[in-house]
């Protein structure tokens, strides 16, 4: 019965993930992490006395506790993970502003800016 219950909910998790990715609101990069967890879902419940066995390989006294410890490594990977696209995407939309900056001060100092229509979010008007 619990296999079964595990098997569900790899089922559901790779769907969820499908699902997301039709959608667009999950990468491609992203989604084989979940795919993966729900094929080791699949694995675990296919074969009941794997986790155990690695348990006991591992030298760990109950077989949960090395699920616990696979799910932290595991979040403790995703968050490390985002963290770095966090810095990446910082820097990027500094660089991005800085360069918005400069051709605004370009496009002034021509004489072009009445030519172009003001962001209604861009600020006081310095003329």
């Amino acid at each position: 019965m619990s296999q079964l219950f595990y098997l569900l909910i790899a089922a559901l998790v790779v769907a969820f993930v499908f699902t997301l990715l039709r959608g667009g609101k999950l990468r491609e990069k992203y989604a084989a992490l979940w795919i993966l967890v729900g094929i080791a879902i699949v694995l675990l419940a296919v074969v009941p006395g794997l986790l155990s066995s690695l348990a006991h390989l591992l030298g760990f006294e109950v077989p949960s506790n090395l699920l616990f410890v696979l799910a932290i490594f595991l979040l403790l990977g995703v968050t490390l993970h985002h963290s770095l696209e966090i810095s990446r995407l910082e820097d990027e939309t500094r660089i991005l502003t800085e360069n918005i900056a400069i051709l605004n001060l370009i496009v002034t100092q021509a004489g072009l800016d009445s030519h172009f229509p003001r962001h209604p979010h861009a600020g006081p008007d310095t003329k």
